[in-house]
Order: C-alpha cells, then structure tokens, then sequence
C-alpha cells in the first residue's frame, strides 16, 4: 500500500469518526403500553386516531390480506366500523372530536389487532364481498375469492343461459358466502352448500338466515361428495382448502387465527382440488361446469394433470387463480 492509499484510508476513518461523533441518538420508541395510556388521554379527534392506528399497526407488523390490503384502510376500517359510521366516508368525519368512551373503544380494538394479530374481520365479525356483508367468527376463515368476483356477471360468459340453472353447488362453502351470492345472482336455482365443519356451517346458517334464504340455500354436512348421493347439478363452484404444506408452515399471525382445516391441503397444496376432478363428474349435468379457484397452484396442477384441458378465468389479480372445466373434460 503507497502512502497516499494510507492517507486515504486515514482520511477515510477520520471522517467516519466525526460522523458518528454527529450523529443523533434517538429516543428508544415508546412501549405499546405507553402508546395506549397517551392515546386514551391525548387524543380527541379520529384524526388523531388514524395516525396512532397507522402507526400502531405498522409498528406491529401488521399483515393484511383479509379485506383491507394496507396498513391505512384497515385503521380506517376498524375506526368508522367501531364508531358506527358509514364506512365509505371518513373525510367529513375526520376532525370530529370525540367522547372519552368512543375513544377508548377505538384505541382498544387497534391495540387488540395489532397486539394479538387477529383479523379485523373476527374483531367485528363481518366480512364483506362487494357490497354484501357476512358476519364471520374464528370458526370459519375470512371470506374472499376470486370467483366472488364472477358472481354479479352470472358466471358470463361460461354459463350463456343464466335463467336455466336450476340446481348449484357449493362445495367447501365456509361460511356460506359464496352460495349465498350464487342465490342472489340465479334466482331460479336451489343452492347446495357443503361443508366437511358443523362449526362452519353453523356460520353458514347464520347467514343464510340474515338473507332470508332458507327455501333455497341448503347446508350439508359432508365430507366432500360423501352425502351427495346421486345429485347431479348444473354447477359447482369450489374455493376449497388449498394451501401446500411449505406455506402453512410460513404462514403470518393473522392467517392462524384461521381454521387450519379450511387452508391446508397436503404437501403439495392439491388433496382437495384432486378429489374434486375425479369425483365432480358424476355429479353435474351434461353440459354442467366445475370452477374451482386454487390460489397460485396452476403450475403444480397442470404439471399433474398434463392431459386435461383447463380454461383460466381471468380475475383482477391475473388468469392463475381459478379453472373452469365442462362436465365432459373431467375423467
């Protein structure tokens, strides 16, 4: 090393030492116990509640998928739903000062979602699919799919005579969501919903009931096809267990809160999805259609089954997350 390189090194570690001599010693961030205590007695507007909650969450690291998609919508959430506002206005409100009771209910469900990671969903028990709304607990896991997109259209353009589906099934329906929205959008069809959980269809019937359905969403307790018989249907929808073995051992807080029956599915994510391909074929109408969604497994399904024909829906978050086959592509 030449004397100048020496120099430069000094030089360099010089300036180093000035720079760590500046640089600003930072206050070690408060305890989320002296966060709660400041929050419950400085705070009076939901102003000011969104920002604790924004930070709050954050903080906790906080991780998002059961509705909200970011740290911001769910305290936005959590705030107007405690508070009994509409949920789609939060501006008009936003400096409205508060009752010491409200504030303390609101500080209180954030510091419980971000303390224990718990789904805002089971913290209000209600989940929402578009603009309908289900009530929800930790029996059942938090609804969304991709098929609930498909619904409002009647499944277009794969079912061309929307009034001639008479009989659906929903297999592995959770919390009746989906067969419920099936309803809704056929009005002249009987809706099947199957499910292997009595707590799970004890939601089910919950919500069956808040949409005045009971003469046609029917709940069965079956472990897939088992008490299915003969029953043949025009279509079956399915947003089954489908989480590999690898992911459920990864799996954030938030997603074990859920039933771990209602996301794992063997080692490589298909147990459910296998079964359905070879039993739903005798169970749909000439002509009927089976559509499952399956989360990111479409490489491991096609590289399983190389021979069959899968048509892929496109929904908002790409054309991998759910397959359509006709009656006569299934073995």
């Amino acid at each position: 090393m030449t004397s100048n390189n020496v120099e430069d090194a000094a030089s360099g570690d010089d300036k180093k030492n000035k720079a760590a001599d500046k640089k600003e010693v930072r206050p070690p961030n408060p305890s989320p116990e002296k966060m709660l205590k400041e929050a419950r007695t400085q705070f009076s507007t939901i102003r000011d509640l969104l920002r604790y909650g924004v930070s709050r969450l954050h903080g906790a690291q906080a991780v998002f998928g059961h509705g909200s998609q970011n740290v911001y919508d769910e305290a936005a959430y959590l705030i107007l739903h405690t508070l009994q506002l509409p949920l789609d206005l939060l501006d008009p409100f936003l400096d409205a000062r508060l009752t010491e009771s409200e504030i303390n209910s609101v500080v209180q469900i954030l510091d419980r979602r971000a303390k224990l990671r718990v789904p805002a969903a089971y913290l209000t028990q209600e989940a929402w699919l578009g603009e309908h709304r289900f009530y929800v607990d930790e029996r059942v896991i938090v609804p969304r799919s991709f098929i609930a997109e498909l619904i409002p259209q009647q499944l277009e353009p794969w079912v061309d005579k929307p009034e001639g589906v008479l009989n659906i099934l929903d297999m592995c329906t959770g919390s009746g969501c989906l067969a419920i929205l099936m309803a809704l959008a056929f009005p002249n069809a009987q809706v099947d919903a199957v499910d292997v959980s009595k707590d799970a269809l004890a939601v089910a019937q919950h919500n069956v009931t808040d949409y005045a359905l009971e003469d046609r969403v029917h709940l069965i307790e079956s472990d897939l096809f088992e008490k299915i018989e003969n029953k043949r249907y025009d279509l079956i929808i399915s947003n089954p267990p489908y989480v590999d073995a690898k992911s459920m051992a990864s799996l954030p807080k938030e997603y074990r809160h859920e039933p771990e029956l209602a996301l794992a599915a063997g080692e490589d994510g298909l147990t459910v999805i296998r079964a359905l391909l070879r039993q739903s074929r005798s169970h749909l109408n000439r002509g009927g259609k089976l559509m499952v969604e399956i989360g990111h497994n479409r490489e491991v399904l096609e590289a399983a089954y190389p021979e069959t024909d899968f048509t892929w829906v496109t929904v908002s978050a790409g054309d991998e997350f759910v397959f359509v086959l006709n009656q006569d592509q299934l073995a």
